[in-house]
């Protein structure tokens, strides 16, 4: 009786430490995303103002490149990605220098045109927060990483306005098919408080209801499915395209300041030659796309292009947005080819290549019922797991710790970063591999036979 007691009563004390601490970092979260964003709208509506301000893209990714390089080297690119690399490799230990850093760079590049994100920077700002409030008050290494992780999550969810989705999110992004429970409970309460004190101070957030859905038929639903392998597809070719264009930049044996101008020059030429679309966040572009509006077939195909050469080139910023403009754009691109409506696949597509490239299936499907409603929500659910599965052993954030092995016939070592997974097949006695090779060889080997009879 008296273990019981006092298990329970070390259960009660856990989960009031972690409530107040949770709510502590959703209200720190919460202040720091909306004034980054708040800073944000202010700079975009300003260059905004000049139907050239593109042509200083250049000088802005070589102003974000020497501010990251000189003051805080861990603000460089992806901000999420940084986080989950701290979480991994350093007990969540941040800088606090990387949080006005990367609040500039990022200001900086979207402003002018870079193709990026804003959550990224919400996430890293959030969990180096964190982790400045866990070294004040001398927390632990184990509650350094569960506080860092609460700011992943509240950046998440109070950027985006999907409190469940960024709290899941949170926990779900570390690893590749596992998810961290014992952080479950301060996740939740920091999306929820984050998303509350942003709305509250004024930040306004995007929701789309689909409003048309149609009634559940195999053939409906065979068109999901195809959607989804065409999601996972588009998720392998923005990682591949972001790997390649960091190999381009590392191979380019010039002075920083000549990649950044030479990779600024490149997104001018590309504005020039198409429009400022695949600029910035693209935020019109993904809301016609939804609306069921036209949108060219290539657009997925351009923003890939343009964030890469963004990120590896100096600038600053997230990934997500972008993940959204891909998703969004190819569904609507599908659609005509499917035969289905415009802005229910580019919802499903929205979330679904975010389920890909991120590697967060459930995430990502909750945020489907957050933004879009929840009709849209089991179809959603089929692409994104779909999407998840066809992208493989990669992700935009190489940082997450591989857990499971997406087939049976891929070995690849469990436990490690997915920067260094070196997947490969491996023929099972009873897979349908095997089977399907059997038949192919017993046909090849009848029709040989016919041939020599005749």
């Amino acid at each position: 009786m008296k273990r019981r007691i006092k298990e329970e009563s070390v259960l009660f004390i856990s989960v009031f430490k972690w409530l107040v601490l949770a709510t502590i970092i959703g209200i720190i979260v919460g202040l720091s995303t909306a004034l980054f964003l708040k800073m944000l709208n202010w700079s975009t509506a300003f260059t905004g103002r000049f139907s050239w301000y593109f042509l200083f893209l250049p000088f802005a990714l070589l102003a974000s490149a020497l501010i990251v390089k000189y003051l805080a080297p861990d603000a460089e690119g992806q901000g999420t990605e940084k986080v989950i690399e701290a979480v991994h490799r350093r007990s969540g230990k941040i800088k606090a220098i990387v949080v006005p850093v990367k609040l500039a760079a990022t200001i900086i590049t979207l402003a002018f045109g870079g193709s990026a994100g804003k959550e990224g920077p919400c996430a890293q700002i959030g969990g180096g927060l964190a982790s400045v409030f866990a070294d004040i008050f001398k927390f632990d290494d184990i509650d350094r990483k569960k506080l860092v992780i609460c700011g992943i999550s509240g950046g998440f969810a109070s950027v985006f306005g999907t409190p469940i989705a960024g709290a899941i999110f949170g926990i779900e992004v570390l690893f590749v098919g596992s998810i961290r429970y014992d952080v479950l409970l301060p996740s939740f309460v920091t999306g929820v408080i984050s998303y509350q004190v942003s709305s509250w101070l004024g930040i306004t957030y995007f929701h789309h209801p689909v409003n048309f859905v149609p009634v559940f038929s195999e053939a409906f639903f065979l068109k999901v499915v195809a959607a989804g392998v065409f999601f996972g597809l588009a998720s392998v070719l923005l990682i591949e395209t972001l790997k390649a264009g960091k190999a381009v930049a590392g191979k380019i044996k010039l002075p920083m300041a000549v990649k950044s101008l030479t990779g600024g020059a490149a997104l001018i030429i590309i504005t020039l030659l198409f429009s400022t679309n695949y600029l910035g966040l693209g935020l019109e572009v993904m809301e016609g796309a939804l609306e069921g509006g036209a949108v060219p077939w290539y657009a997925f195909i351009l923003k890939t292009v343009t964030t890469s050469i963004t990120l590896n080139f100096g600038g600053s910023g997230g990934i997500q947005t972008p993940i959204f403009f891909i998703g969004s754009t190819l569904g609507s691109f599908l659609s005509g080819i499917l035969k289905v409506d415009a802005g229910m696949l580019s919802a499903i597509g929205f979330v679904s290549v975010l389920a890909g490239a991120a590697n967060t299936p459930i995430a990502a499907s909750i945020m489907a019922v957050e933004l879009f409603g929840a009709e849209v929500a089991p179809y959603a659910s089929i692409a994104c797991v779909i999407s998840f599965v066809i992208t493989g052993h990669r992700s935009v954030y190489p940082s997450q710790v591989l857990a499971i092995k997406k087939s049976a016939s891929i070995e690849v070592e469990i436990g490690k970063e997915l920067e260094t997974a070196k997947p490969r097949y491996r023929m099972r006695d009873k897979s349908l591999i095997r089977v399907l090779r059997h038949l192919r060889d017993a046909a090849g080997k009848s029709t040989g036979n016919k041939n020599d009879k005749k």
